[in-house]
């Protein structure tokens, strides 16, 4: 940011008086900017006891298969927000049925957010952000073409639970350190 967004004064990116990181201040009107990671949220949406994906039809990773999910809106909640990104990007409608991941990115700042859903029914269809969009069965999940880091490490944990025949919530990071040492 290099604007005040009350004032449009050139701002300053400085420690304030009580913080412990540098922060977009206003020198004008003392506006602090606080940029805050972005929530992603989406689902694994089930049906019949098989996997829906969707290939992208948008960068970034255009064609690339991945879970529904994106960016939460502002007034809904993180189960809200899934839902509805479960309808842009595969035309049907589902359920939450648990919070079953939740992923810190800190380099990209971001968390990721997928909730286990049930689709209401088989009405899935391609739509403008993806151009495919398909139910698999557990073996046959793409695993060397899906788009994200956070997609991958979410299907991980979902075929673990799913052969233990029970699902929990996992918490974890994707640093980016870990990610360049696996290339």
């Amino acid at each position: 940011m290099r604007y005040c967004s009350k004032c449009g004064n050139t701002v300053d990116m400085i420690i304030p008086k009580g913080d412990n990181r540098p922060r977009a201040v206003c020198p004008k009107c003392e506006n602090i900017d606080y940029d805050n990671p972005r929530i992603i949220t989406g689902t694994i949406p089930l049906y019949e006891g098989k996997l829906l994906l969707c290939r992208r039809n948008i960068e970034p990773r255009i064609g690339f298969w991945t879970l529904p999910a994106g960016f939460m809106e502002n007034q809904e909640s993180t189960a809200e927000g899934a839902l509805r990104e479960t309808l842009e990007e595969s035309g049907s409608k589902a359920k939450c049925l648990q919070l079953f991941s939740i992923l810190s990115i800190p380099h990209i700042n971001q968390v990721h957010m997928f909730y286990l859903a049930e689709l209401e029914r088989d009405d899935f269809h391609p739509t403008e952000e993806s151009s495919e969009v398909a139910l698999f069965e557990l073996d046959d999940i793409p695993w060397d073409e899906l788009a994200f880091s956070s997609v991958e490490k979410t299907l991980k944990f979902f075929v673990d639970d799913h052969k233990k025949g029970r699902y929990s919530l996992h918490d974890d990071n994707i640093i980016l350190d870990q990610l360049c040492s696996k290339k």
